[in-house]
């Protein structure tokens, strides 16, 4: 089993950064392919990010695309998620989860998730 914990959510004003965290327990951290997911008050959770759990290929949604950046650490059992040029519609509880095998862009894949962090961009 794998515990993940988010960190690094908060309060930035529009065109600015933050960069969340996301620590994973379990020794087995490398074997799982990570993603990063977002879900704003009265939407569904959505895709934001993804990558493989070795060769460290990456893949985003449309909407973040050239702005936000995932990455991941083995060593550390940590997945990243750099975000820039924050707008007010990027508002939402972030989460990260973990995938063995899936679309990767759907939740149904994801076998493990954090508890989630707020995101919120004010205008």
């Amino acid at each position: 089993q794998v515990q993940m914990v988010e960190s690094g959510g908060g309060l930035v004003q529009a065109g600015g950064s933050l960069r969340l965290s996301c620590a994973a327990s379990g020794r087995i951290f490398s074997t799982y392919d990570m993603g990063w997911f977002r879900q704003a008050p009265g939407k569904e959770r959505e895709f934001v990010a993804f990558i493989r759990r070795r060769i460290g290929s990456t893949y985003y949604a449309d909407s973040v695309k050239g702005r936000f950046t995932i990455s991941r650490d083995n060593t550390e059992n940590t997945v990243y998620l750099q975000m820039n040029s924050l707008k007010p519609d990027d508002t939402a509880v972030y989460y990260c989860a973990a995938s063995r095998a899936g679309p990767i862009m759907r939740d149904v894949a994801y076998d493990y998730w954090g508890q989630g962090t707020q995101v919120t961009v004010s205008s």
